[in-house]
């Protein structure tokens, strides 16, 4: 009885539960997400957002609403001459008891491609991601910016 029990507890916690493969999936998705923002590949990008996904982003809190406008906000900052890239660093993925759903919470960085030594920005983030015929995307992204140098800082005005 006593390792039927030990058994049961050692395969609870184990990877191969569907909890660790979502947590799993979530953040080789982040990565991948990540990926294509550093490639630029809007095609890759638009993949990892569902159709009615947010994004508030950190310094300006501008807020998109819509694959679409988040895929136009990436063309834009793509195509500009000091494009930035950006890299989110999950620290944590909560997975609800309830709905295919994660809250994936880390820090995210921000560089000026060109000149990253001076032109930066970093912070915190939260992301909602749900599980939408078999693949996790992301619903919502809210940012926060802590810290900044150069030009990714708030001119006075």
């Amino acid at each position: 009885m006593f390792m039927a029990l030990f058994a049961a507890a050692l395969a609870a916690q184990s990877p191969a539960t569907p909890a660790a493969s979502a947590e799993q999936q979530v953040r080789a998705q982040r990565a991948a997400f990540n990926g294509a923002l550093a490639r630029g590949d809007l095609p890759a990008i638009a993949t990892f957002l569902a159709e009615n996904a947010q994004i508030m982003t950190g310094l300006s809190s501008l807020v998109l609403n819509g694959r679409a406008a988040q895929i136009g906000m990436w063309w834009e900052d793509f195509r500009a001459a000091d494009r930035a890239s950006y890299v989110r660093s999950p620290d944590r993925i909560e997975l609800s008891p309830i709905g295919p759903m994660a809250m994936e919470t880390g820090r995210w960085r921000g560089v000026n491609v060109k000149s990253a030594a001076a032109n930066w920005a970093s912070g915190s983030y939260s992301a909602k991601w749900r599980q939408i015929k078999g693949r996790w995307l992301i619903e919502s992204e809210i940012y926060m910016t802590t810290a900044c140098g150069g030009s990714f800082c708030p001119q006075p005005q």
